[in-house]
């Protein structure tokens, strides 16, 4: 025995439900097993009427901006080396013994101040010897001199006399000079390094005795890759220094403001990079030669189109963005990165002004398809992006 339920909904009709009775049940065996399949398909088709409903009337509602026209300054960081703007070897200039030091490892030490003192002896007794000659070589020329006023000797024994006695003034004045060389004093202001001798180390003339740094400035290094530098070159139309800071490696900010002074001639081959150096004031002290740090050179792109960093997406390292048509379909578009800043792009080209573009949801869509969006104001997504940071 066959019978035929059909169950009508307010706005749509389902299909026939059979439902097959085994002959040999009762009426009433019957009666309650069509009712209790009439009740499950009706559940089931009322369950399904509504899943559907849901789905077709679910619409996709998505925030969306337009680009943000502003000044903005985009900072560059290079990784430097720090150099004193005087930085000598401090070497004896004869052989000898060390006397005295009169300085201590980094100790500040004035222009002219004492520093090492060679044992003397030897040349003071050179010294000594080359006046005795010049005292002898003095009398024979006056001796001479005198016989020459009288005619009785020739011109030429006076201008040999006279000779003899400017090589033995020459001899005085160079034992002279080699015995100032046993005092070794500061040539400026600047830092002791370590000391390489001790009292009554023997030196040859050449022996390193210290180094000595003046850093009243200091000269930065870094490199620029090669792409940058011609940035740099090109858009520079002022002949004013360009500015530079410096974080140090405690991460803290310089107190002093850099300025780039010279470019090196030739480009590094094998980094592809030029070197740079900016000079540092140090007033303070705190900069010592060989330290290490973070240059950061700051860039002005003046009225710069910017979006925010999380509407893009990349395929085969190219930079897209959604962009709502009037039609209110997105389309894919390719846009050009200029540069980067916290949590934004700088866009060089393929977008204008009036774009609508998409700011969430980039991976649960694609081209073609209609949303709807909620339009904020580019300023108040910024806004949003650095409350999100702090």
């Amino acid at each position: 025995m066959e019978l035929i339920r059909r169950t009508v909904n307010p706005t749509n009709e389902y299909l026939i439900r059979n439902i097959s009775f085994h002959p040999d049940l009762t009426n009433s065996e019957m009666n309650i097993k069509t009712y209790l399949a009439i009740g499950l398909s009706v559940v089931l088709l009322t369950g399904c009427y509504h899943e559907g409903t849901d789905k077709q009337e679910e619409i996709a509602r998505l925030e969306a901006t337009t680009p943000l026209r502003q000044d903005t300054t985009v900072t560059r960081e290079y990784v430097c080396q720090i150099h004193a703007i005087r930085h000598i070897e401090v070497r004896a200039l004869e052989r000898g013994y060390i006397q005295n030091i009169f300085v201590d490892e980094g100790q500040w030490v004035n222009q002219g101040h004492p520093m090492f003192k060679i044992l003397p002896n030897v040349y003071q007794a050179k010294l000594l010897k080359a006046k005795a000659e010049a005292n002898t070589a003095t009398v024979e020329y006056l001796n001479t001199k005198a016989l020459a006023d009288k005619n009785i000797v020739s011109p030429n024994e006076l201008a040999l006399a006279k000779a003899k006695l400017d090589k033995a003034n020459a001899e005085v004045r160079l034992m002279e000079s080699r015995l100032s060389f046993t005092d070794i004093n500061a040539p400026f202001d600047g830092i002791m390094d370590h000391l390489e001798v001790r009292n009554g180390s023997l030196v040859e003339e050449g022996t390193l005795l210290t180094t000595l740094s003046d850093i009243s400035k200091m000269w930065v290094y870094f490199n620029v890759p090669e792409a940058e530098y011609l940035d740099y070159k090109i858009h520079k139309q002022d002949n004013e220094p360009t500015k530079v800071k410096l974080r140090m490696a405690n991460g803290q900010i310089f107190n002093q403001i850099g300025v780039v002074e010279t470019i090196e001639a030739d480009f590094d081959n094998t980094t592809g990079t030029i070197e740079f150096r900016a000079t540092f004031p140090n007033p303070d002290k705190l900069l010592r030669h060989g330290e290490t740090g973070t240059i950061l050179m700051e860039k002005l792109y003046p009225n710069a189109m910017l979006i925010p960093q999380k509407a893009t997406f990349e395929i085969l390292d190219k930079t897209y963005v959604y962009v709502i048509n009037p039609e209110g379909k997105l389309e894919q578009r390719l846009i050009n990165i200029e540069a980067t800043v916290p949590h934004l792009f700088i866009v060089k080209d393929g977008l204008k002004d009036d774009d609508k573009v998409l700011l969430e949801g980039l991976r649960k869509v694609h081209p073609g398809q209609a949303v709807e969006i909620a339009l904020k104001s580019p300023e108040k997504v910024v806004a949003e992006l650095d409350l999100y940071t702090e």
